[in-house]
């Protein structure tokens, strides 16, 4: 879990120290792409379902948890949200996620959730925290490449 909180912190620094300002926010390539603002919108989504996870496994086992990424970006109009009130509440997630990983209790890092929404497919506190900084840093370079 260590590696993982690393990985995670230095992502958060990556993209706080990014010139954000030369950033297109808004631009939407195409009508069934998101802009970088949802791109962000959809990682507080993402930072805000696993968050919930991981606190949950603490103390219980074996439940279902998923979202509907499309409709949630949708839902809660990011395309018209200011980007650094985006930033913050990103950030602000991600930094409880550190914490809350950080203090993990040992004996539960093996605690699973199902995070599949068709069929069962349990995973693990560790699997699920590496697995969300994977796609977490998947997204960041289509916000940061250009």
């Amino acid at each position: 879990m260590v590696d993982t909180i690393k990985k995670l912190t230095d992502t958060i620094d990556d993209l706080l120290n990014a010139d954000i300002d030369a950033i297109d926010w808004a631009h939407k390539p195409s009508s069934e792409k998101w802009s970088k603002k949802q791109i962000i919108g959809h990682l507080i989504d993402s930072a805000q379902i696993n968050l919930q996870r991981f606190v949950r496994c603490t103390y219980e086992e074996n439940f279902k948890l998923t979202y509907e990424q499309v409709e949630w970006v949708e839902a809660q109009h990011y395309q018209a949200a200011n980007v650094n009130e985006l930033l913050g509440l990103w950030k602000l997630l991600n930094l409880q996620i550190v914490r809350v990983l950080a203090n993990y209790p040992a004996e539960r890092l093996q605690a699973q959730c199902d995070n599949n929404k068709t069929t069962a497919s349990l995973h693990s506190v560790e699997w699920l925290a590496a697995d969300y900084v994977v796609h977490m840093r998947h997204h960041l370079k289509q916000v940061i490449k250009s």
